[in-house]
C-alpha cells in the first residue's frame, strides 16, 4: 500500500531511495512526514530485518510492532548501552525509593497518632 493521497513515497522508501510500490510493507507505518522515525529504526535494526519481521506478523500486529521498534530505536540511540532497559531500571529504582519513603512516613504518622491518643486519654 503506497503512501496516501499525495503519492509521495513513504519515509522508508524515500530513505532507501526506491520507488514506493502499492504493496510496500512500510508505507502504512512510516508516513512521508515522519522520516526520522524510519531513519532511527533502520539505524538500529536495519531495513531488511524490519521487513522480515513485518512480513512474519499478522497485519493486525504490525502497527504495535512498528511503534515498539520506533520506541526501542529512539531509546537505544539516546542510551547506546542500556536503551529502554535503562529507563525501566531507573523507574523501578524510583518506585522502590518511593515505597520506602511511604513506609517511613506511615511509621512516623502512626507514632504521632499514638502520641495523640495518649494525650487525649489524659
Amino acid at each position: 500500500m503506497a503512501s496516501s493521497s499525495t503519492n509521495s513515497p513513504c519515509a522508508a522508501c524515500k530513505f532507501l531511495r526506491r520507488k514506493c510500490q502499492p504493496e510496500c510493507v512500510f508505507a502504512p507505518y512510516f508516513p512521508p512526514d515522519q522520516p526520522q522515525k524510519f531513519a532511527n529504526v533502520h539505524k538500529v535494526f536495519g531495513a531488511s530485518n524490519v521487513t522480515k519481521l513485518l512480513n512474519e506478523l499478522h497485519p493486525s500486529q504490525r502497527e504495535d510492532a512498528v511503534n515498539s521498534l520506533a520506541y526501542e530505536a529512539d531509546m537505544r540511540l539516546r542510551d547506546p548501552v542500556y536503551g529502554c532497559v535503562g529507563v525501566i531500571s531507573l523507574l523501578q529504582h524510583q518506585l522502590r525509593q518511593l515505597q520506602i519513603d511511604l513506609s517511613c512516613a506511615k511509621s512516623e504518622l502512626s507514632k504521632y497518632q499514638s502520641s495523640l491518643g495518649i494525650l487525649a486519654a489524659t
